[in-house]
C-alpha cells in the first residue's frame, strides 16, 4: 500500500491493516522455522509497510492532539 492510499484511511483502518500485516508477518516466520518455501523478500517488504502505516498514525496522532490544543 502506498503511502497517499495510506494517508486516505483513518486511523482505526490503518492499526487494522497493521494487525493484518503483523498476523501475516507470524505466518511467515513460522514458515521460514519450519523450513518450507517462503518468499525471503516478503518479510522485508511487510516490516517495511507496517512501519509506514504506523509512522503515518503517528503523525495522524500528532496532529489531532496539536489540533486539540491549539
Amino acid at each position: 500500500m502506498k503511502s497517499e492510499e495510506i494517508r486516505a484511511l483513518e486511523p482505526a483502518a490503518i492499526m487494522t491493516e497493521v494487525e493484518k500485516l503483523r498476523r501475516e508477518l507470524l505466518e511467515l516466520r513460522c514458515k521460514v522455522a519450519l523450513g518450507e518455501d517462503v518468499r525471503p523478500h516478503r518479510v522485508k517488504e511487510i516490516k517495511k509497510e507496517i512501519a509506514r502505516m504506523l509512522t503515518i498514525a503517528g503523525e495522524k496522532a500528532a496532529a489531532a492532539e496539536e489540533g486539540v490544543n491549539a
